[in-house]
Order: C-alpha cells, then sequence, then structure tokens
C-alpha cells in the first residue's frame, strides 16, 4: 500500500516567496519567487519564478544573484521572507561546519546589503554545523525567529546510534527585531529524532511546522508535523500528517 500526500503549495516549495503583497499572483504583477543553489553552493543565490507554483522559470539566465563572500564561502539552503518593513531578509548555510550562519538584506532581490556572519553557536566549542537556517516573522513578538539544526555530540545520546556519521540534530532558535542584536540561541524543538529542514507556515491562528525526520538507522528520511500557538513555540508534534480541518490536505490510498 502506497500513500500519496498532496501538501499545499506553501509547504511544498519550501524557499518559495510571495512577492508584491497578498493578491493572487495570477491576476496582477505578483510572482512566487523560488530561491536555490547549485552544486555545493558556492556559485551563491539562484532564483526562479511562477505565476502558479507549477511552472517555474530561472531569472537571470540561471545565473547568481549573489556570490557568498563570508565564513566557509558557500550559499546553500538560501531562505528568503519579505517582513512587514517590504524588505527581503535572506539566511544561509555558510559552509558544513561553521558554527553560524549568513544573513543579508535586499529591497528588490538584486542590490543586496553586506553580508554578515552570525556566531549563533559560537558558545558551544563542540557543535558540528549550523545547517538549513529558515527565517520566519512573529508578529506577537514583532521580531524575526531565525531557526536551523545543528549536531552537539554529547546531547540527545539516545538517537546518536542511529544518525549518520554522527549527525545527531535538533532545531535551534534565536530571535532578533533589528538585526543588530540577537537572543540567546535555544533550544526549540525536540521532537525525539533526528531532526533537519524545518519550515514553518501560518494557517489562521495556528503555526505548523514541517520537518524532515533525519534518521539513518534503519532509515526514516520523512515528514512529520507540529503545531504551536505561536511561533516561538512551544510545539507540538502531531501524531499524524493531518492538519487542522479546512487547511486543503488531500491524502489518498492505492
Amino acid at each position: 500500500m502506497r500513500l500519496q500526500v498532496r501538501l499545499l503549495l506553501a509547504i511544498i516549495f519550501v524557499g518559495v516567496a510571495k512577492v508584491e503583497g497578498t493578491a493572487e499572483a495570477e491576476t496582477n504583477n505578483a510572482a512566487y519567487i523560488f530561491t536555490s543553489f547549485r552544486g555545493d553552493g558556492k556559485d551563491g543565490l539562484h532564483l526562479a519564478y511562477s505565476k502558479n507554483g507549477l511552472q517555474w522559470t530561472a531569472l537571470k539566465g540561471d545565473k547568481s544573484f549573489l556570490k557568498p563572500m563570508i565564513g566557509g564561502k558557500l550559499m546553500r539552503d538560501p531562505c528568503i521572507i519579505q517582513g512587514p518593513d517590504k524588505v527581503f531578509h535572506m539566511v544561509w548555510t555558510t559552509s558544513w561546519g561553521d558554527k553560524g550562519i549568513g544573513i543579508a538584506h535586499s529591497k528588490d532581490l538584486i542590490n543586496w546589503s553586506e553580508q554578515k556572519f552570525i556566531p549563533v553557536m559560537a558558545h558551544e566549542p563542540t557543535a558540528r554545523n549550523c545547517w538549513a537556517p529558515e527565517i520566519t516573522w512573529d508578529p506577537d513578538g514583532n521580531q524575526y525567529v531565525i531557526y536551523w539544526a545543528t549536531t552537539l555530540p554529547n546531547k540527545f545520546k539516545e538517537t546518536i546510534k542511529s544518525a549518520d556519521k554522527g549527525w545527531n540534530h535538533r532545531m535551534y532558535c534565536t530571535t532578533t527585531k533589528d538585526f543588530k542584536s540577537y537572543t540567546k540561541t535555544r533550544l526549540f524543538y525536540n521532537p525525539g529524532f533526528n531532526v533537519i529542514d524545518s519550515t514553518i507556515i501560518r494557517v489562521e491562528n495556528q503555526y505548523l511546522m514541517i520537518t524532515k525526520d533525519e534518521t539513518r538507522y534503519p532509515p526514516a528520511k520523512n515528514l512529520h508535523l507540529a503545531t504551536s500557538d505561536k511561533v516561538t513555540g512551544p510545539w507540538k508534534r502531531s501524531p499524524s500528517l493531518s492538519p487542522p480541518k479546512g487547511f486543503g490536505w488531500k491524502a489518498q490510498r492505492s
């Protein structure tokens, strides 16, 4: 038996932002923007656009919009949102082993601010990485929440044997109101398994976190759902991939 799950575009296209307000992209000049990278990330930021979220066209001939200049000089997993200030804010993975992440800002996705390195895990001397950061606006706290996956070798030993080469991630976060000062890093989400690639969307008055189980032994590599009343948590793991009523989720068995 095979379970086929079709998600809303907002979940499927991690790294997708909608430009020019909230009007439907099909009826005006708005469009969906897809962020990505090529190879190991040395080439930098790539963008594509779509009017319907299904057919995508690479911008600038699929050439890089921004070259990485900080940390390990990679630009993997770029995530962009447009804040209430109408500025685009981007975070990304700067290397395989940095204890921080990259951040930059733009008003038009073409001209970018100076790239900055945020040493979010510098206080943890054994931290192996900071991977796949995401950024989400928190209207309740009037702040941005930045979250990513990190492996701390001496923690969560109950799942270390199931990890791939010791990569035993949990989600951590920091917040900022001005991108000048950041709150102390804290554990953001521990579902009890090796977790990575989390992304958050708001559905009515609730927040949904789609996250990946990175367990290698035995292989999992599947998606899980968690819910919260606030972007900052606490997060409650859903017993199944079943979103709130009216969310638009369709599941088929064949």
